[in-house]
């Protein structure tokens, strides 16, 4: 029975890192580094063993498209993600993340993760427009296999893989092969050093957005991963590790790792399969396999999976629940988000609740 429920952890854990290596390509694409990035993985597996929380962190499509959009340059998204990685560590420190929730209301909350899957849907479409092929075999192959199988882990697997086999095949020979950042070569990224770090409007900006968001998105993901484990999983835990985990690695130059709704919550010991997966991303990152593969995989393959993420599950999903609980302060709170960014968003959300409060009075 140990071997058995051995091998089901080692498995979950597998699942998880063939989801998450997508992910971690696409944060290459935005100029992150891998090798900083697994020692991220590994506050991640350190945090998850000392609290016993069945929450493990990874790569997360959502927190890296709006660092790589709200940034303009590589020091800019660093700076976004190490300020938000720090107030995110303070806030689990105190356990300040279910009263900010509760202030928030389920309007503005689940109107955030709405307009956060418009953004993932309107980087997939643009990723779409800039390499046809690619973007548009990547689009074709998620949507018939999410169709088919409603398993997001098959969707981003299948999806990058037929795409980037498809680009190999018709791939110009004049064309090389991809750098895995659009502002610097892996030789001079992936290395361990310190990042200088930019502070001005739109990097603060950035990282309130980003913060808004993860106050929504660790409840969330944490909460369901903990469900799937039949196990209490307590927020400002996960916030506490995922955020000195993103502070650490981003201050080195790599990429942010969030919670994540995890598979690893339904292996037979869900803690042991959560550190494995996190350690196994660790020992990937650390042999700086990650930028080798981004040589050959072109960015745009992963167009289909955010749109399937974006548009079919996070935007169905929230935009219910935040019209459930206020159709108008849910409906503009979307609406900004998407057309700004998820701060703007929440802002705009509570003075429409506050006017709606003021008139009723």
């Amino acid at each position: 029975m140990a071997a058995a429920n051995m091998v089901n952890d080692i498995l979950a854990a597998v699942a998880v890192v063939i989801n998450g290596l997508p992910q971690g390509l696409l944060a290459l694409s935005y100029g992150f580094a891998a090798l900083p990035t697994a020692l991220a993985f590994a506050i991640g597996a350190a945090g998850a063993l000392l609290f016993r929380s069945v929450a493990p962190i990874s790569f997360q499509a959502e927190s890296i498209v709006l660092a790589g959009t709200l940034g303009s340059n590589r020091h800019e998204r660093c700076s976004i993600v190490v300020i938000c990685g720090l107030a995110m560590a303070l806030a689990g420190a105190l356990g300040l993340l279910q009263p900010t929730v509760a202030f928030i209301g389920p309007a503005v909350e689940n109107g955030m993760m709405a307009g956060v899957g418009i953004i993932l849907a309107t980087v997939a479409v643009n990723m779409v427009k800039a390499n046809p092929r690619v973007g548009i075999a990547s689009l074709a192959v998620a949507l018939l296999v999410y169709t088919f199988t409603n398993n997001l882990v098959w969707t981003i697997v299948s999806s990058v893989v037929l795409s980037t086999v498809l680009w190999i095949l018709v791939r110009p020979k004049h064309v090389g092969m991809q750098q895995p950042s659009p502002n610097a070569s892996a030789a001079d990224i992936e290395v361990i050093r310190r990042i200088p770090l930019t502070v001005n409007a739109r990097v603060i900006r950035g990282a309130l957005a980003m913060i808004c968001m993860q106050v929504g998105g660790n409840i969330a993901y944490a909460g369901i991963t903990g469900k799937i484990a039949n196990s209490g999983v307590n927020v400002d835990h996960v916030t506490l590790y995922s955020g000195m985990a993103d502070a650490v690695s981003a201050f080195f130059g790599g990429g942010p790792v969030e919670a994540i709704i995890s598979g690893t919550g339904a292996a037979p010991r869900p803690l042991v399969a959560g550190v494995l997966m996190m350690a196994m991303m660790a020992v990937i990152l650390a042999s700086r396999l990650l930028p080798v593969l981004a040589r050959h995989v072109p960015s745009e393959s992963i167009a289909g999976f955010l749109f399937v993420l974006g548009a079919l599950v996070a935007f169905p999903i929230n935009i219910k629940a935040a019209v459930g609980a206020d159709p108008l302060i849910g409906g503009v709170t979307t609406v900004v988000t998407a057309a700004t960014d998820p701060f703007v968003g929440l802002v705009a959300g509570v003075l429409v609740r506050m006017l709606m409060a003021l008139a009723g009075a």
